[in-house]
């Protein structure tokens, strides 16, 4: 297990965590309870990144998986406004896929979820014979939008009359 801090040019801190894990459903459980665990310690919000690690490494665990070889997780957090999660595994034939939604299927919903959690995800190959599924998250928040508020419009102009 690596854990360290590095300084980029800017003077941040880039935060980074990796770890080695059996190809199994422990693995990919002991996966998600690392990442919670370290982005906590870290003070970045950890669900969505939770789920995002929970799905690819159960696909690693599930199509990744080579007897005798594990898969590894990767963690990063660069100067605080993005993190990126990689997992890589030993079966570079094996691509990820988005399947359609089936209501009716027991499975296949993994690459939605990241899909709709993520920011951007992708698939790095090599070296040979891995691949590392990858996801960022922007952790600074996005501006949002004023929603009109019943009381409150914000097309209201307030009347100004002569006296």
């Amino acid at each position: 297990m690596n854990q360290h801090i590095t300084r980029t040019e800017h003077s941040a801190p880039v935060r980074e965590f990796t770890v080695l894990l059996s190809p199994t459903r422990r693995g990919a459980r002991l996966a998600r309870l690392l990442t919670t665990a370290h982005l906590s310690d870290w003070g970045i919000a950890c669900e969505p990144a939770a789920h995002i690690v929970a799905e690819l490494a159960a696909n690693a665990a599930v199509h990744g998986r080579v007897p005798g070889r594990d898969f590894r997780l990767g963690l990063t957090a660069h100067n605080g406004k993005l993190l990126r999660i990689e997992v890589t595994d030993t079966r570079d034939e094996q691509l990820p896929v988005v399947s359609t939604l089936d209501l009716h299927a027991e499975g296949g919903r993994g690459l939605l979820i990241v899909e709709a959690l993520a920011d951007r995800w992708g698939v790095t190959h090599g070296p040979v014979p891995r691949k590392t599924v990858w996801a960022e998250i922007d952790l600074v928040p996005r501006p949002l939008h004023r929603v009109a508020d019943i009381h409150d419009p914000v097309d209201h102009v307030p009347a100004f009359h002569d006296a």
